[in-house]
This record gives structure tokens, C-alpha cells and sequence, in this order.
């Protein structure tokens, strides 16, 4: 809902949302490059996805 709102709260959840998928991203990489499984990236991914909802509905 920020977003939708925008402003300075918009920005910086825009700006909180790349961060994150660039890290994502890097770690994922990481953990697959290591020899770890599309399972335990996928495990990661779920992780990150139940906070950024805790989160979000929190605001």
C-alpha cells in the first residue's frame, strides 16, 4: 500500500524492494554456485516472502 500512496514512505519502500531482490538474487546465486539445491533457494525465498508480509500488513 505504500507504494500506491508514494511519497517519501513510496520511495523508500521502492527503493527497500530492489535491495532486497538484488540480495535475494546474490545469495541465491551464491547458494546454487556452492552446490546447494533449487530446494534450499526456494526454502530462502519463502522465508523472505512470509517477512516482507508480516511486515507490509504491519504498516
Amino acid at each position: 500500500m505504500k507504494l500506491a500512496w508514494g511519497g517519501a514512505e513510496g520511495c523508500a519502500e521502492a527503493q527497500q524492494m530492489v535491495s532486497e531482490k538484488v540480495s535475494a538474487f546474490v545469495e541465491a546465486s551464491g547458494t546454487l554456485m556452492t552446490g546447494g539445491s533449487p530446494d534450499t533457494v526456494v526454502a530462502r525465498y519463502r522465508e523472505r516472502v512470509a517477512a516482507n508480509t508480516k511486515r507490509l500488513t504491519a504498516a
